[in-house]
């Protein structure tokens, strides 16, 4: 028994830890912290010269590059107003509008039903050409009427012709013969008298149904509405049914024109032009066009008059100027761009 404990005793002893022991194993873990710190210190201090490295290179390459001459072909060229590539140098640049000097809209003389329309937008016509027709119903008879007094008067004049012919005989007759009395005498020249102005009354009055009938034509022939000049339809304004007027006579039915007809021939540019620069415009003065649609086509033109007015509101005075040649892509108060040349 004594024994055992005496074992347990020794164990115990051996178990414990001795204070020099705590000492030298707590110097080792400093030891071991500090020789940590050492390389952690030094592998940082290079990692940041390793880095530091590139960057500062490449900081001292840019930096040269900007304090290095350029070359003068590399130096960036000054910008330059455009300039139209043109023969002659413009003087002058101006917009403006495409017009046509010739244009109409086309309605009746006459207040009238209309029957039947011959034309829609797009269509080219031709001088004399039929747009509409109106109803002539009554102008017909009223035209009718008229041939029909002529041909009764023409009949009355050839009846009184046949009696002035019977009436000279008679007064020959009766003027030879020795036997016949005054009164007889008097009475076949009288007679004849009276029916030679009767006959020129009867002309007289063909002529004025000749006329009459006339003007009967002329009524019906108002009737159809024809194109006054060759052109292109722009606008269709009336349909079949409705009525149209010379002039407005009120309603939802009643139309002043047929349709509107453009000379697409005489075409031309209108431009206002500011009154300070007008000094450099003259009429025959070369001009190149750009329409606004077709910036890239140039169109020969040329100045046709200066109009003698300006307008006080704007400061400006209106040009008139003449297209070289027609193109049917060229319509009417199209945008455009002028630039007035030199020569």
């Amino acid at each position: 028994m004594a024994n055992n404990q005496n074992d347990k005793s020794a164990l115990l002893q051996q178990l414990k830890i001795h204070p020099s022991d705590k000492q030298e194993a707590s110097g080792l873990k400093v030891w071991h912290l500090l020789v940590a710190m050492l390389l952690s210190a030094g592998l940082t201090y290079w990692l940041t010269l390793t880095l530091s490295g590139p960057v500062q290179a490449g900081q001292d390459n840019v930096q040269a590059r900007k304090n290095a001459p350029r070359p003068a072909e590399e130096k960036a060229a000054e910008p330059k107003p455009a300039v139209r590539a043109t023969d002659n140098q413009s003087i002058l640049n101006s917009s403006g509008y495409i017009t046509a000097r010739r244009t109409a809209t086309v309605s009746a003389e006459i207040m009238g039903l209309i029957t039947q329309v011959n034309v829609e937008e797009g269509m080219q016509v031709t001088e004399g050409q039929v747009l509409a027709q109106l109803d002539n119903a009554l102008a017909s008879v009223s035209l009718e009427l008229a041939h029909a007094q002529v041909k009764a008067l023409i009949a009355r004049k050839n009846a009184m012709q046949a009696d002035l012919e019977e009436a000279r005989r008679n007064n020959q007759r009766i003027s030879s013969n020795d036997y016949s009395s005054e009164a007889e005498r008097t009475r076949a020249m009288s007679q004849l008298q009276s029916l030679t102005a009767s006959l020129e009354s009867a002309e007289a009055d063909i002529l004025v149904a000749r006329l009459e009938a006339r003007r009967q034509q002329e009524r019906l022939d108002d009737h159809t509405i024809r194109a006054p000049f060759g052109g292109v339809v722009t606008e269709k304004n009336a349909q079949p049914g409705e009525i149209v007027a010379p002039t407005s006579a009120g309603g939802g039915f009643t139309r002043t024109g047929i349709c509107t007809i453009v000379d697409m021939e005489s075409l031309e540019i209108e431009v206002d032009v500011n009154e300070a620069f007008i000094g450099r415009v003259f009429p025959g003065q070369k001009v190149d066009a750009h329409l606004d649609a077709y910036p890239d086509w140039t169109i020969p033109a040329s100045v046709i008059a200066i109009i003698p007015t300006a307008d006080r509101a704007k400061a400006t005075v209106q040009v008139r100027i003449k297209l070289e040649e027609s193109d049917p892509r060229i319509l009417p108060d199209m945008g455009v761009k002028v630039a007035f040349q030199k020569t």
